[in-house]
């Protein structure tokens, strides 16, 4: 499945098609900022060379920023930044017994050379954030489409 803008700024990654409605809540978040993305289930256990290939053609394609979502194990994240220099986003999903604190356990706990920045569990919009924050280092109609969310936010802050 695909959600795709004139250009793709952001790849998602989720390791099953069950964490569509996660993926769902990043994509609106995004096409909110008028960011394109696209949404790619792969899994880290199943599909790792299917994973691999995505991630090395990403940059190419004009991905700036990835976000890989899972649960459980959540090595998603990690196999996605073991190979890229892109900037990797983890969003752990809430799941299992332990209702997702294995995922970010999971997802923070790299080992060094493999940075992961990571959000909190179903953190779908704090993601979306994040890689704009990250795209609006170089990109100034990302920047200023931030700066009038933040400016909305802070009205109806202002107005409870």
């Amino acid at each position: 499945m695909s959600v795709s803008m004139e250009t793709i700024r952001v790849g998602i990654l989720i390791g099953s098609p069950s964490d569509r409605p996660l993926a769902d809540k990043i994509v609106e978040a995004l096409t909110g900022l008028s960011i394109g993305c696209e949404v790619k289930v792969l899994s880290a256990h199943r599909t790792p060379d299917r994973v691999v290939t995505y991630v090395k053609a990403a940059e190419g394609r004009g991905i700036g920023v990835l976000i890989a979502c899972a649960g459980l194990a959540a090595h998603l994240a990690g196999v996605v930044a073991a190979h890229t220099l892109l900037p990797v986003i983890g969003v752990p999903v809430a799941g299992g017994t332990l209702l997702g604190l294995d995922a970010l356990l999971a997802t923070v706990q790299m080992p060094p050379g493999i940075p992961v920045a990571t959000v909190a569990i179903d953190g779908g919009r704090n993601a979306a954030i994040l890689a704009a924050r990250i795209l609006a280092l170089h990109d100034p109609d990302v920047r200023d489409a931030l700066q009038a969310a933040l400016d909305a936010d802070r009205l109806r802050y202002d107005q409870v």
